[in-house]
């Protein structure tokens, strides 16, 4: 039987799964099991659990990866899934306990990030689960969605992404992380996007760094997975190996 794990991924918010396309066809064709998981991207705990039960589903080891928000969710999806064996974080946010997507990073510290209030639009909707019952989508404008984040992708490509793309609720962009996250046991690698203007990129280094992470970078928007689909190929590969 092969000890080849299952390489399982997590999207990030305003994307759904068919980022991952051009990696999940190349890993598919080298005989690599993979599985892309929708992300609801309707609160950090809600998401995480729903991930994870996806993963008490498999059979053998897993690799875990996550691009953007999807970071904050691996890192939280991974604690209790005793067959997630690696963590590979894509232009990603990784939190400890107590921080959120909305608060990890201080601008002054890491500034360049473009994404904000000027940049979304926020389309209120009743959530039962949100404090107050009351919740809002937020999406990136369309003045600016190329710019946030595809800047190097077709305009085309980053057109047809932006009329796609899947909003974060607020209550996902300020959960905190619950508890210790799997990082602190699990072995992590990172993929770094230096010209990335939602998440600035020494701050994704940073984070990467204090997670321990075996880090790479690549020149790249924070659409890494569409832009440069082969460097977030090779990260998880090199994750893989660890593990098989």
């Amino acid at each position: 039987m092969s000890t080849r794990p299952t390489l399982v991924f997590v999207h990030g918010a305003f994307a759904d799964s068919s980022g991952w396309s051009s990696t999940l066809a190349d890993l598919d064709g080298r005989g690599h099991r993979v599985l892309a998981v929708p992300n609801q991207l309707r609160g950090l705990a809600a998401d995480a659990d729903q991930v994870r039960s996806v993963l008490a589903t498999i059979d053998g080891p897993v690799v875990l990866v996550g691009h953007s928000y999807g970071g904050a969710v691996i890192g939280e999806a991974a604690r209790g899934a005793a067959n997630v064996r690696a963590l590979v974080f894509v232009a990603a946010y990784v939190l400890d306990e107590g921080e959120s997507i909305a608060t990890v990073l201080d601008p002054v510290r890491f500034p360049g990030g473009l994404l904000g209030p000027e940049t979304t639009v926020a389309r209120p909707f009743a959530n039962p689960a949100a404090p107050d019952g009351h919740d809002a989508d937020l999406f990136i404008t369309e003045a600016d969605f190329a710019k946030v984040f595809a800047a190097d992708v077709g305009a085309a490509r980053a057109r047809l992404m932006f009329l796609e793309q899947r909003p974060l609720s607020l209550s996902a962009f300020t959960g905190t992380a619950a508890a210790e996250p799997a990082w602190k046991t699990l072995p992590s690698w990172a993929l770094v996007a230096e010209e990335d203007n939602a998440i600035p990129p020494a701050g994704q280094r940073w984070m990467a760094e204090r997670a321990g992470a075996t880090v790479s970078s690549t020149t790249s928007s924070h659409a890494v997975m569409v832009s440069r689909p082969e460097a977030v190929t090779a990260t998880v590969l090199a994750a893989a190996e660890s593990v098989a």
